[in-house]
C-alpha cells in the first residue's frame, strides 16, 4: 500500500498541501471528523485553535492505529474552522507542525479548507476528516 502525493503541472504548486494524492491499497477507511477530544472526552485547548488542531490530528493517528494504519496511510484531508479568515492560518500551520513532529510524519496532504459558522459543540474551533487507503 502506498499514497503518493503529486502537485500536477498546470495546477498551483503549494508548500503546505498537495494537489493529489494516489492511493493503492484494498481497504478504504473513512473517518469521523475528529475534533479536540481526549481519550476520556475533557476539553483540549478550550479557545485555542492550534492545540485543537494538533488534537485532531493527534486523534486522526490514533484512531488509523486502531485498524492497522498510520497518518501516511492518509490520502485526504478536510478541515472545517469555525469563523475561518486568513489570520487564522499561522495557527493552522501550527498545531499541524506540531502534531507531525509529535507523530514523525510529513502531515502535507491534499486538503479542502472550509470556514464555518459553528461545530456540533460550542467550544470546538476546528473539526478534521481523513481518508486513508490500507493494504
Amino acid at each position: 500500500m502506498s499514497v503518493t502525493l503529486h502537485n500536477p503541472d498546470g495546477l498551483p504548486k503549494p508548500d503546505v498541501y498537495r494537489q493529489l494524492s494516489v492511493a493503492t491499497g484494498s481497504r478504504l477507511v473513512f473517518l469521523a471528523g475528529q475534533v479536540a477530544r481526549a481519550a476520556d472526552g475533557s476539553k483540549v485547548g478550550e479557545g485555542d485553535l492550534a492545540a485543537q488542531v494538533e488534537q485532531s490530528y493527534l486523534n486522526i493517528a490514533t484512531a488509523l492505529a486502531g485498524v492497522g494504519g498510520t497518518f501516511d496511510d492518509v490520502a485526504k484531508l478536510t478541515v472545517y474552522v469555525v469563523d475561518w479568515s486568513p489570520d487564522k492560518l499561522p495557527l493552522l500551520g501550527e498545531g499541524v507542525a506540531r502534531a507531525a513532529a509529535r507523530l514523525g510524519v510529513d502531515p502535507v496532504k491534499p486538503i479542502t479548507l472550509l470556514g464555518v459558522a459553528a461545530l456540533g459543540e460550542p467550544d470546538l474551533l476546528v473539526e478534521v476528516e481523513a481518508t486513508a487507503v490500507l493494504p
